[in-house]
């Protein structure tokens, strides 16, 4: 139970009116605010019923998992026998996959593009080489990846790395030409170089040119190949430090591969060329080839070709070797998009990529470099997608890629976040989705099948729903920590396609993308699902598991924002509320009859987009049941749409945007409500405005634009929809203007005391400046006004200037009436205030238990077995608890850009204030549910996440983050139930998130695991004949070669080695509680027994000099003894 504070009795009774926003102190930061209290009445002894259970203890911000595509992509690896994929990237960051549910994102903390990733093969471990010229080591064996070891070179910038199977010395490649020799157990620069002018002839008059490739014989661990840029390949006897040949050609090459045997290698050129060369006759290339170039006449050189970035050569034990590049194709073929050439035997097959190559592996079955590589697969990583392709059969079909790297397939315009969701649906719509999905994939399973995962403990139904630029919607399953796509919506097949000639007349708003999904709102329980769009339409859907071809009912509303002098009627002149009748437009069935404008013509009543007229298939899952647009109004298009709310229970939808609100009837397709939002406020006007007929409305224009607060991320007045939705679909990261971080409330000034005067004095200033957009909309069981004593449907309205209206719906009683009688929709004339623009709202009853909105439980609307005429609606409403006290019977939670309220009706007494931020605003706030208790979580511009107890507004996590760097992010951030959230932190990639403790402490049962034990394969029997004439039959010892015995320490200008925090990373990583603190006593006992080891060999190496000199002292005292002083 709370405790009673009677300063804050006394601070109550002194403050203002509860609905002026109390006294809420200001705070400087963007974190907690100062809140204030306004017991009262009923209003004390209904909150002293509520006992809140959350505490601070409960709230805890991590990185969970990161799903999709790596934002763009530079390099990639392979581990042939644990079988796993990393994919380093451009801002520093390594994606490493597994099986399905081995999913792991680390980071480097410089930022530095992956240059190269190389496998410790079956070690558990990578090596990653940065372009700030550092390479890293990795340790996998823990399900969060760290870095064991650094290594910082000063004077140098690597090229290439490689490290040879079961050997712990890298060999690093540099600009200048020369390769180093790295120690990976202790990350140390041997004393063995390799110097670019030993390596070439003493003739040589150039540079060769940075290294682009190395690689030890397969044939003799002591040989090792050097690639340089112009051309040249030394061929390096390690052993006796000098060249055992040279390979000379006049084209650039870009990569090399080795014939298993160690006899032949490969080399791909800049002229599209290719050249196999033999040990044996290195004067000239043993064949040439230009497979993409025209063949020329006799003694003509074939024409050049693009550069071959990569080429491998992989050699089969039953067939012909299998010779794989990239590029290589026609100079006169520039319309072709990027290639990946299969040569196998006379068979040349080209594989046209969508998407420019990165880089490609080409999957064998033996991790041995001196066997036959049998290759099954190749790994292409595209700049936008990953595939992989089967060699195993002739017409090379790709592999169903199980990760969810599709989410960019089309832009990602918004976003929903769904935890805790009715379990049935995800089977439903997988069901559903599973039909349409792709043929013609290979039969063969996921090649990339490494590492462990199990399902945890926390598996309850999750569903995210992403919207895209080319109006589709795509629904994932995502429980678990995973990510599946479910189903895939298609918006667009509702609009006719627009005939080339004709886009700029009838879509003018819109550049491009006129159908890309701005909003989304969807009721699991019911499964009513709606879209808005950018080119002002809404959809609605329902959910059916039958074929219907039918008609598309669709309706267009004239929505104007008309602003008139003030004007003073006589009271009887002019009615309480505006004729509904001039406001309802034509009910259209068969899409739109409006003809396009002719030039010169100014356009109006015309929507955006055509409904198509004709009737349509619709397949099993979302089947559009209405479709509303807002036209043109007197040659100005209409403005997007910045609120959407639905409610299934009763048939009603709601949208808004900066010109008004528009309330539809979707049973009876019908327009209940289009209204400019001056026009709501009517009912409490002591002076009304007369009603006018629909004029031209010029577009005003904001003088500050720090006046907008979070209408910043709404249309700004002075642009067109194709301007404002620029953002929208912008794959660029792009910075946010510094005014967006000091935006202050745009109703900072003379808010607190706003209606102790009258309102339309107050409105005739506040529109000079800008519109008052409607941005929250809530449907609920509620009181409509003040002192009311029975509940009723209510729909909240929030502006963007702070005010929340709540209308009335006056619904039929029976189900049959409901299909015929009309809906009443009259605004009540109750107004609450709030600082900045309205963001949510939500309910709670008495007890403190989170109130659900209205809803009809789910029923196939095309089932024809059941009986039409014994159906009934079924609804579940919930209404505030019935008490026979006389008082208020439920709290109403309302959230601002800059604070939050909690009210308790039908009182309308402001019970508590939280200012939440004065220097920032808020994006994103909802009311969400975790450990069966309400909370209020938002996301600040400024980064900070916090949350709130319910109803007491106490804060109990502020956390600076995620400070706000791009548009994306404002957009798509969102909260959900059970301490879950996520945001798009790239274009291609979603980040979740938990402020959960609970969450957090299981987190490591719920990853999975990298690194699984596995036996290394065996390697094959060579036979005796070719261990004896098949090569070196003496094993080659790196470490006496390049060890600090033989070959000294490397100077220490050159590179600095930099331990890194892969131990405390692996205390972290531990599982918590006892085994937490096991593990950091076993490291404590492993650094104490690893000092008292140096101590021991400290004091051993004392004792033995002790002794060496008490030797020499006896044998001096020896051979003095018998001498005497003159004998000296």
């Amino acid at each position: 139970m709370k405790k009673f504070n009677f300063r804050k009795v006394l601070d109550g009774l002194t403050a203002s009116s509860p609905g002026s926003g109390g006294s809420g102190g200001s705070n400087s930061g963007g974190g907690a605010g100062s809140g204030s209290v306004h017991p009262g009445g009923t209003a004390g002894l209904l909150r002293e019923e509520i006992q809140e259970t959350l505490t601070s203890e409960y709230f805890q911000i991590c990185k969970t998992v990161r799903h999709g595509f790596p934002y763009q992509p530079t390099a990639l690896a392979f581990d042939p026998v644990q079988k796993i994929l990393a994919i380093g990237t451009r801002t520093g960051a390594i994606r490493i996959l597994g099986r399905p549910g081995v999913d792991c994102y680390c980071q480097h903390e410089s930022g530095a593009a992956v240059l190269q990733l190389q496998f410790l093969i079956n070690e558990g471990a990578l090596v990653s080489a940065n372009s700030d010229d550092t390479l890293h080591l990795w340790n996998l064996r823990q399900k969060r990846p760290a870095i064991l070891h650094s290594l910082k070179f000063n004077r140098e910038r690597i090229t290439y790395c490689h490290l040879p199977f079961q050997s712990k010395w890298l060999y690093v490649g540099t600009e200048r030409g020369n390769t180093h020799i790295v120690n990976i157990e202790s990350f140390i620069l041997s004393g063995y170089v390799i110097m670019w002018n030993k390596a070439i002839e003493l003739s040589t008059k150039t540079h060769p040119g940075p290294v682009v490739h190395l690689s030890d014989s397969p044939r003799d661990e002591g040989k090792l190949l050097i690639g340089y840029e112009n051309g040249t390949v030394v061929f390096w006897d390690l052993k006796s430090k000098r060249a055992e040949l040279r390979v000379y050609y006049d084209e650039a090459i870009h990569s090399i591969d080795w014939h298993h045997e160690g006899r032949q290698f490969m080399c791909s050129h800049s002229d599209g060329s290719l050249t196999l060369w033999n040990l044996k006759s290195p004067g000239r290339p043993f064949q040439t080839t230009i497979p993409h170039g025209k063949s020329q006449r006799e003694g003509r050189k074939s024409e050049s070709c693009k550069p071959i970035l990569k080429v491998e050569y992989k050699t089969c034990r039953n067939s012909e070797p299998f010779i794989i590049f990239s590029g290589g194709l026609s100079y006169d073929k520039a319309c072709r998009r990027p290639s990946l050439t299969i040569m196998h035997g006379k068979a040349i097959t080209v594989l046209e990529m969508d998407h420019p190559i990165v880089e490609f592996l080409t999957l064998c079955e033996t991790p041995y470099p001196n066997e036959f590589q049998e290759p099954y697969a190749v790994v292409v990583l595209l700049e936008k997608d990953l595939i992989v392709v089967d060699l195993t059969q002739s017409n090379f079909p790709i592999f169903e890629n199980p990760y969810p790297m599709d989410i960019h397939e089309s832009p990602v315009t918004c976003t929903a976040y769904f935890a805790d969701c009715p379990p049935d649906l995800i089977l439903i719509l997988y069901s559903i989705g599973v039909k349409h999905k792709k043929q013609g994939y290979s039969n063969k399973e996921w090649p990339v099948s490494g590492g462990a995962w199990n399902l945890g403990t926390q598996t309850y139904p999750e569903i995210i729903i992403t919207g895209h630029a080319d109006g589709s919607v795509k629904f994932w399953d995502a429980s678990a920590i995973t990510l599946q796509m479910l189903y895939k919506l298609k918006t667009s097949k509702v609009f006719e396609k627009q005939k080339i000639g004709e886009g700029k007349q009838t879509c003018e708003i819109v550049e491009e993308d006129p159908y890309a999904v701005q909003m989304i709102y969807w009721c699991p329980e019911s499964r009513v699902f709606c879209v808005s769009g950018v080119s002002a339409y809404v959809i609605i859907y329902k959910f059916s598991r039958h074929e219907i071809t039918t008609e598309i009912v669709s309706l267009e509303v004239r929505l104007q924002y008309d602003v008139e002098d003030i004007i003073t009627p006589e009271p009887e002149t002019s009615p309480p509320f505006p004729d509904l009748s001039s406001q309802l437009p034509s009910r259209s069935l068969s899409g739109s009859t409006n003809t396009v404008a002719s030039e010169g013509i100014t356009k109006d009543s015309i929507p955006c987009l055509n409904v198509k007229s004709r009737p349509v298939r619709m397949p099993p899952g979302y089947q559009a049941e209405l479709v509303i647009q807002l036209v043109w109004v007197d040659g100005e298009p209409p403005q997007q749409i910045t609120s959407l709310s639905v409610n299934s229970a009763y048939g009603i939808i709601a949208f808004g945007n900066c010109n008004g609100l528009v309330v539809v009837d979707f049973i009876q397709k019908t327009v209940l409500l289009s209204m400019g939002t001056i026009d709501l406020y009517r009912s409490s006007d002591l002076y009304q405005r007369q009603t006018r007929s629909p004029r031209k409305n010029k577009q005003f224009i904001a003088d500050n634009f720090c006046m907008r607060g979070l209408s910043n991320f709404y249309p700004d007045l002075t642009k067109r929809i194709r301007t404002s939705y620029q953002s929208l679909t912008e794959l660029n990261d792009s910075p946010v203007p510094l005014e967006l971080e000091r935006c202050k409330s745009p109703t900072a000034e003379n808010r607190e005391n706003s209606y102790n005067r009258s309102r339309s004095s107050s409105i005739s200033s506040i529109d000079k400046d800008s519109k008052e957009a409607i941005t929250a909309l809530y449907f609920m069981e509620s009181f409509a006004r003040k002192n009311d004593s029975t509940v009723a449907p209510c729909l909240f309205v929030g502006t963007s200037l702070g005010m929340v209206l709540i209308i009335s719906l006056n619904l039929p009683s029976t189900d049959e009436q409901r299909f015929t009688e009309p809906v009443m929709v009259l605004p009540t004339g109750t107004f609450l205030s709030l600082k900045g623009a309205v963001l949510t709202f939500s309910c709670m009853d008495r007890t403190g238990g989170l109130m659900q909105s209205p809803y009809e439980v789910w029923r196939d609307p095309n089932n024809i077995d059941e009986n039409e005429k014994s159906w009934r609606r079924k609804l579940v409403i919930n209404s505030p608890s019935s008490s026979q006290e006389m008082g208020d019977q439920q709290y109403t939670i309302i959230c601002s850009e800059k604070q939050a309220k909690v009210f308790s009706l039908p009182s309308q007494t402001c019970l508590y204030v939280h200012n939440i931020t004065e220097t920032s605003f808020i994006l994103q706030a909802n009311v969400v549910v975790m450990c069966n208790s309400a909370c209020l979580a938002c996301f600040c511009a400024n980064g900070h996440i916090m949350i709130m107890s319910l109803p007491s507004l106490r804060p109990m996590l502020d956390v600076n983050y995620l400070p706000l760097t791009d548009m994306r992010i404002a957009r798509t951030f969102c909260f959900t139930n059970e301490g879950q959230a996520l945001y798009l932190v790239s274009p291609t990639e979603i980040q979740r998130l938990t402020y959960s403790q609970e969450m957090c402490d299981n987190l490591q049962d719920m990853l999975g695991d990298l690194f699984t034990p596995i036996e290394t394969p065996e390697a094959q029997n060579r036979g005796f004949l070719k261990g004896l004439f098949g090569g070196s039959g003496q094993t080659f010892d790196r470490e006496e070669l390049f060890g600090e015995a033989t070959a000294g320490k490397a100077s220490r200008s050159l590179a600095q080695h930099i331990p890194g925090p892969g131990s405390i990373e692996g205390m972290k990583g531990a599982a918590g509680g006892v085994m937490g603190e096991l593990t950091r006593a076993r490291i404590a006992l492993d650094e104490r027994g690893q000092r008292l080891g140096e101590l021991e060999e400290k004091t051993a190496g004392m004792m033995t000099s002790a002794e060496a000199f008490s030797k020499h002292a006896h044998e001096l005292m020896l051979k003095y003894k018998d001498k005497k002083w003159y004998q000296f």
